[in-house]
């Protein structure tokens, strides 16, 4: 069973509830971040869920906060990640399969069912193995960000 890691700021808790209770028949659901309140800081949770993801092989990580994009901001720079903003069920599906996502955010004024749909695509799709253009893209920026690529 997927293991997903849950942490979102004040303005994403409710959300990030709702998605636990929707998901938890068909994933491991772990709450990263069970204190909220008004003076959180977005970043303190993006960095928590990530390290988790990292630390837990085979985990991935669901953010969420007002617009989702504080969140892929600054989980973006845990080295390591890959986290991608997102609105619909393809690029759910895409962030996975051809980027190598491994942490997605969304936005707290998603549709409950909608972004719980793009949660499961996100945790269902596989990487693609099929077309070296995908692998050879995320190889390159996990080169860059280990300082053993230097762009064009």
């Amino acid at each position: 069973m997927t293991k997903l890691i849950f942490g979102a700021d004040h303005a994403g808790k409710n959300k990030k509830n709702e998605l636990m209770n929707i998901l938890e028949k068909e994933f491991e659901c772990v709450d990263i971040g069970l204190a909220n309140n008004p003076t959180d800081d977005f970043p303190d949770f993006a960095f928590k869920t990530s390290k988790a993801v990292l630390e837990n092989e085979g985990a991935l990580g669901v953010l969420v906060c007002g617009t989702g994009i504080g969140m892929s901001i600054a989980a973006n720079k845990v080295k390591g990640i890959r986290c991608a903003l997102v609105t619909s069920g393809r690029a759910a599906r895409l962030s996975r399969r051809d980027d190598g996502a491994n942490v997605i955010a969304l936005p707290s004024y998603m549709s409950s069912d909608m972004a719980a749909d793009c949660v499961r695509l996100f945790a269902k799709t596989e990487l693609c193995c099929e077309d070296e253009k995908y692998s050879r893209r995320v190889n390159k920026i996990i080169d860059f960000e280990n300082g053993a690529y230097d762009e064009l």
